[in-house]
């Protein structure tokens, strides 16, 4: 027989809301946390997209310092274009290994910043 304050808590415990799952990245496929979660359009708002779907924050910025938005509009509008990228694809390949909470600031790539 359970005490009244051992009752309590197992009661309130019972009655605790279910943490809510955090969404995946489509790209690295790791869970994103709330401070690090980043809406991207896979067809640039500049270029007519509405959609967006949710990165993470480092995964986010490294596309768009790898690509223009003529690029990300015509060929790699969606995840799997993206991780044809063999730019893209060796970044996810190298962050995987990161926690999901990971943040290190991006840089354009060379071929960017020479246009």
């Amino acid at each position: 027989m359970l005490g009244k304050i051992k009752r309590q808590q197992r009661w309130a415990l019972d009655l605790a809301p279910e943490p809510a799952a955090l969404p995946v990245c489509p790209l690295c496929g790791r869970e994103i946390p709330p401070a690090e979660q980043d809406a991207h359009h896979f067809v640039p708002k500049s270029k007519g997209g509405r959609e967006t779907q949710l990165l993470h924050r480092i995964c986010h910025r490294q596309v768009h310092a790898l690509l223009s938005e003529n690029e990300l509009a015509r060929q790699f509008n969606t995840p799997q274009a993206l991780l044809a990228h063999p730019d893209v694809l060796k970044f996810v390949a190298w962050v995987q290994r990161k926690p999901p909470d990971f943040f290190e600031k991006s840089r354009k790539s060379a071929q960017r910043r020479r246009a």
